[in-house]
């Protein structure tokens, strides 16, 4: 059971908290009523806004149709205003453009161009949308009238402004690549700079818009004229600087020129000044001996040569024609190089190569033509056997091979037939010299023994003489001699299949040396072989030792001081030895004329007496016979033979000192044994001379001014 009291605490408890809930309740019921309420008003305030929405909305949709309409309705318009403005502008480009048109591009290319452009634009629109229209034949007609224009523009500018290369600005061009002391790179500005931008604009414009190729011919006809020009030029430049000083000459590279005006020799490619005057007498007497050869002078190291000095006009002509050749192919090298750089910029790729085998045509063609009539004139120097004029081809050649690596490049790209006209050239010179090589050779064997053309006083012949200074001239070409020789199978047999195995450098140069060292050898022995023929000339056995021994002796001093002694020994190890033995066989030969002086005071010809014993009347007379004839015989041998001639002092008192010995020997033995035997009533008219008499007698020997 709970106690009362508990239980009345708890029922108190329980009231309290009902009264409370109650309490909250009430509260609650107030609320939600409160809320019904505001809901109610809200609903009401809501559904007004949206009636009045509803009726918002029927007002303002239509206004907004109707001014999207008419927005759209504007923008139509201005696109059609627009599209009749501009259809309309189409229809002013002609009078709009006539007058500049008219005018010409000149000194306003830019909008010259722009006009260009409009006119342009609006033949394609009348040919789009009007063909049949007016205004497209006006505006066609004032396009192509602008295109000519701009293809006169075009020629005017070039023609105006293409220039003449200076032969001094040639020759430094030249002369750049040589140079080994660094200086400033000669460049050549065919254009101006200006200039050149509108002719670049024009060609682009004719090709990309005008349609038209001919502009391109007009170039290279222009262009080809200047270069064509410029080389002939170089030529002109070259015969007037030899006519007034001798050598011609390149100033200063261009930046120097004003501040140091200086001379710079041109450097020559080839030697043929040296050869030619060497020659001269050749290119006079020939190898058929028109003329005599008997006035001889000592050079240096006492080498004789002919007296006869012929005129240095014609040899000079032709060097100055050779070396202006030579320099005038190094031009149209360097030449052709530039043309092409300024093509390049001018010209469309594609017709670059043509248009650049056209221009350089006049100038190869007139170089070929001219290579052409060189070989043409030597030629016909084999058949007047004037081998200084054939000698012309050597320098020449060398420089045409040596260029050809630049030839081939520059002419790259271009027709086969430009490509061929160089190496065309190369083998008809290779071809002409080498026949002029192989002439040489057979008129030197074949050169006829004429009485008159033999030297009276039996020294050097021209023969021998014009045949070493030919043989020393190709000490210069050795490679292009061999080269002639090989490109003919000449001189030699050919390469083994070892030697054409090995690399062509080396090919060339060994092979080649040997041919033409067999060439030598060949020109050596033929040489000989007409000396001896010719020494049968001479009726005295002596004279023609003597001759011999000249000749065979300048042979050999020729071939040692200079670079043919090695060259010949390459095929011929004995040849020097062989001629040191020639040359003694003649000593001797002519040692023997002595015999008829020698022999009449010789031991084993004299008589045998008693001492002291009266001699009879025929050993007086053998006696007086043995002065008389010792006597005689040695005033005519040197009267005879002080006017024959050794020119080689050393050979000749060589010579002198060995007779010398031998007869003052044999004399001085015969006058001691019988200078003091009473063998005559007159001993002045027997003992005319004394041993140091006779002595000096031999020693007069070969002296024409003694």
């Amino acid at each position: 059971m709970i106690p009362p009291q508990e239980a009345s605490a708890r029922r108190r408890e329980i009231e309290d908290k009902l009264k409370q809930e109650e309490e909250t309740l009430s509260f609650i019921r107030d609320s939600l009523e409160k809320s019904d309420q505001l809901t109610k008003n809200m609903v009401s305030i809501l559904s007004s806004f949206e009636s009045r929405l509803m009726k918002l909305e029927n007002s303002i949709i239509p206004v907004h149709k109707q001014t999207e309409n008419l927005q759209r309705l504007q923008e139509n318009v201005e696109k059609t205003l627009s599209c009749l403005d501009h259809v309309i502008s189409y229809y002013h480009v002609a009078s709009d453009t006539e007058k500049i048109i008219r005018e010409g591009p000149t000194g306003r290319l830019e909008e010259y161009l722009g006009s260009m452009a409009k006119i342009q634009k609006a033949v394609e629109y009348f040919q789009d949308n009007s063909p049949d229209s007016p205004e497209l034949n006006k505006v066609k007609l004032l396009f192509e009238r602008g295109k000519e224009s701009l293809e006169s523009e075009f020629r005017s500018l070039m023609t105006r402004h293409s220039k003449v290369v200076s032969p001094v600005l040639i020759l430094d061009l030249i002369s750049g690549d040589d140079d080994l002391e660094a200086q400033e790179d000669v460049t050549l500005e065919h254009l101006p700079e200006s200039v050149l931008q509108d002719v670049i604009r024009i060609s682009r414009w004719l090709v990309e818009y005008g349609r038209n190729q001919d502009f391109m011919n007009v170039y290279y006809q222009i262009r080809s004229s200047q270069l064509d020009r410029s080389i002939k030029g170089l030529k002109e430049h070259f015969h007037k600087s030899s006519s007034s000083s001798g050598v011609p000459y390149s100033p200063a590279i261009p930046n120097k020129r004003k501040d140091t005006p200086t001379k710079k020799p041109v450097k020559r490619p080839g030697t043929i000044r040296k050869a030619q005057n060497l020659l001269k007498q050749y290119s006079q007497h020939g190898l058929d001996g028109k003329k005599g050869g008997s006035n001889l002078i000592p050079l240096e190291g006492n080498h004789p040569v002919s007296r006869a000095v012929p005129s240095p006009g014609r040899d000079d002509m032709l060097d100055v024609e050779t070396d202006a050749y030579i320099h005038c192919v190094s031009a149209f090298v360097k030449l052709a190089q530039s043309e092409y750089q300024l093509l390049a910029d001018i010209i469309p790729e594609h017709h670059q190569k043509k248009t650049f085998d056209s221009l350089i045509q006049d100038a190869l063609d007139g170089l070929m033509l001219e290579g052409e009539n060189i070989v043409s004139a030597a030629r016909k120097a084999i058949v007047r056997h004037d081998f200084s004029t054939v000698l012309t081809v050597f320098p020449i050649l060398r420089h045409l091979k040596q260029t050809k690596p630049e030839f081939d490049q520059v002419l790259q790209g271009t027709a086969a037939s430009t490509k061929n006209k160089l190496p065309g050239l190369i083998t008809s010179m290779e071809t002409i010299g080498a026949k002029a090589l192989e002439d040489f050779a057979d008129n030197i064997k074949n050169d006829p023994d004429k009485e008159y053309n033999m030297p009276k006083d039996g020294t050097v012949h021209e023969l021998t003489s014009n045949a070493i200074l030919f043989l020393q001239q190709l000490l210069d070409f050795q490679e292009t001699a061999g080269a002639m020789l090989a490109s003919q199978g000449t001189g030699t047999s050919q390469p083994s299949l070892t030697e054409t195995s090995s690399s062509a450098t080396s090919y060339s140069s060994e092979f080649s040396r040997r041919l033409l060292s067999t060439y030598i050898c060949k020109v050596l022995g033929n040489l000989q072989l007409n000396l001896l023929s010719k020494s049968k000339v001479y009726e005295d056995p002596a004279l023609s030792a003597i001759f011999l021994h000249n000749n065979y002796n300048y042979i050999l001093k020729s071939l040692e001081k200079s670079e043919l002694i090695q060259l010949v020994a390459v095929t011929q190890k004995t040849a020097e030895r062989s001629y040191r033995e020639h040359i003694e066989q003649q000593i001797q030969t002519y040692q023997r004329s002595w015999l008829k002086v020698t022999d009449y005071i010789a031991e084993k010809n004299l008589p045998v007496f008693q001492p002291g014993v009266k001699l009879r009347d025929k050993e007086r007379q053998i006696i007086k016979e043995r002065f008389k004839g010792f006597n005689d015989g040695l005033e005519e041998l040197c009267k005879i033979q002080k006017a024959w001639a050794i020119p080689d002092t050393e050979q000749r008192d060589r010579i002198r000192q060995a007779q010398k010995t031998i007869v003052k020997e044999t004399y001085g033995a015969f006058l001691q044994k019988f200078g003091s035997v009473p063998f005559t009533k007159n001993p002045e008219k027997y003992l005319k001379y004394g041993v140091e008499q006779v002595g000096d007698m031999i020693d007069r020997l070969f002296d024409t001014s003694a």
